[in-house]
């Protein structure tokens, strides 16, 4: 073991004893899983929090109709057994028979016509309404078929239904607690799905518990769970994380930083992986001067800052391997995702040059605002100073900075997509250019090209649609992408865990080893 690696293992260690952690809460010995963020989580709810944190319980509690098989990209049957397209505005599907929910009702149709009439009506307030927006309401056809009649035709349609449409039992929200403003806190109520994980309890911001379900029916593409409990907590400091993991508090982390997790490969004592993810990184502009400060109205100084970032660096140094530089508003891997987009290479010169052009020779000061890896935006100030622009660093909860974004407070944000793991342009160019509270720009033309994107039933078409939105975006700076995601996971010695390209970890196919 190295120098750095024994360090690291001795100061955790040391951290570890001085929590007073109690390595019974998690591994082997207690059948129970445990892994942490540093996010809090209070809403368990996928259609109510739009956390990664969520997407990933989504999958433990909740099952859609449809599951895809993410070695062949292949759509097979969960909750649907059967479905056909009538027409290109209308799904019908057969319904499985013999499934639960967790709170002993049998599911059917009434269960999908209530949850799809519900999370599709504007009012009831899904968090990311885009993502079931395209669905116009559900009908009931006999005790297990049901149609699902959507706006204009939705070529992704596939794609959301196995990934976001989660299932709720019928009536679910209607014993909602109604708020101080007379709305209705669906967010509230408590979990139910037919998941092969049941949930248990939620302590906002410190743990949510799930226990497996003993019943989850047979045959299910996600298979049979295997470990007895799991147990999401929050916890803030990475140095924490990894000293749990060391000393048997966790047996799983990621968002590793880069330093930390190769000393953690040195030192032998746990898995380390870089793997690949579907989300993206990337900064929106405030190009209409919303937020006060109006230097963004500016293209120039929008691609002063494009040319002064050194975005290879952040991804060799700081994100990892499995990391690439993006020039589009979107994930490579995405259907309909060009790359042959106006790009913005790192020319410190040229940056300095542009500010000069817009009247700024000696820089200006300004705010950015950013909610993940801090260390990320950091690199992204450092560059910044180097052509004489000072950032100074907003760093929040992601919901905090969400409802600021939502309000144009801000002139500058780093944030990042996942795009619920949906491998179409439509689940992230679509949900932020298509004129809604995420959409910096609202681009008549942009908006236009995405519609026709979203709804044409000819890939070609679709494809050139998106190629031309994505073209103005990069072209007129509204984002600058900066790359995907590679997160560097890191799992006890006991722990059977395989890595997937969509950054949603499979805790239902994890085992002990």
């Amino acid at each position: 073991m190295s120098y750095r690696s024994s360090y690291l293992l001795a100061g955790a260690v040391a951290t570890a004893i001085g929590l007073a952690i109690s390595p019974a809460q998690a591994g082997k010995s207690n059948d129970t899983l445990a892994w942490a963020t540093d996010r809090e989580v209070a809403v368990v709810d996928p259609y109510y929090n739009n956390t990664r944190e969520l997407v990933v319980m989504g999958q433990l509690g909740w099952d859609g109709l449809l599951y895809r098989d993410l070695k062949t990209g292949e759509f097979k049957p969960l909750l649907a057994t059967k479905w056909e397209w009538d027409g290109n505005k209308r799904l019908v599907a057969e319904l499985r028979k013999g499934v639960k929910f967790h709170d002993g009702s049998d599911f059917d149709a009434e269960d999908v016509v209530y949850t799809i009439n519900h999370v599709s009506n504007k009012d009831n307030g899904v968090l990311t309404y885009k993502n079931v927006s395209w669905m116009k309401n559900a009908e009931k056809l006999g005790s297990h078929k049901v149609a699902i009649n959507l706006h204009k035709p939705f070529p992704a349609a596939l794609a959301y239904l196995s990934n976001v449409v989660f299932i709720m039992p019928s009536g679910h929200y209607d014993s909602a607690p109604t708020k101080a403003d007379g709305k209705k806190d669906f967010a509230a109520v408590k979990a139910v799905g037919t998941g092969p994980y049941q949930f248990v309890e939620v302590k906002a911001g410190e743990y949510v518990q799930w226990k497996k379900n003993g019943n989850y029916f047979k045959g299910s593409p996600k298979g049979e769970p295997q470990i007895g409990n799991i147990r999401f907590r929050t916890i803030k400091e990475m140095n924490t994380q990894i000293a749990e993991l060391l000393t048997g508090g966790l047996d799983w982390i990621w968002d590793v930083p880069k330093d930390q997790a190769e000393r953690l490969k040195d030192g032998g004592k746990v898995t380390v992986e870089n793997a690949k993810t579907m989300r993206v990184s990337y900064m929106a502009f405030d190009v209409h001067g919303k937020s006060g400060q109006e230097f963004f109205k500016n293209k120039k100084v929008r691609e002063a800052v494009a040319h002064a970032v050194n975005r290879g660096s952040i991804t060799k140094n700081l994100v990892g391997p499995a990391s690439v530089v993006i020039p589009s508003a979107c994930h490579p891997d995405q259907f309909g995702c060009a790359q042959d987009v106006p790009k913005w290479s790192y020319d410190p010169e040229k940056a300095k040059a542009l500010l000069k052009e817009a009247g700024y020779p000696n820089g200006f000061e300004f705010d950015i605002y950013a909610y993940r890896q801090r260390e990320y935006t950091e690199a992204v100030i450092g560059d910044l100073a180097k052509v004489g622009i000072k950032a100074k660093l907003n760093f929040m909860q992601y919901r905090a900075l969400r409802d600021l974004v939502w309000k144009g407070k801000t002139p500058v944000n780093h944030m990042t997509w996942g795009s619920n793991s949906i491998p179409d342009v439509s689940a992230i160019t679509s949900h932020f250019f298509s004129g809604g509270r995420d959409d910096p720009a609202k681009d008549p033309e942009v908006i236009k090209a995405l519609a026709e994107g979203d709804t044409a039933t000819d890939p070609k078409v679709r494809e050139a649609a998106y190629k031309k939105a994505l073209t103005k975006i990069s072209g007129e700076l509204y984002w600058l992408p900066m790359f995907t995601y590679a997160k560097y996971y890191a799992w006890g010695s006991d722990l059977d865990f395989k890595t997937t390209p969509d950054e949603i970890p499979r805790f239902y196919t994890a085992k002990w080893k």
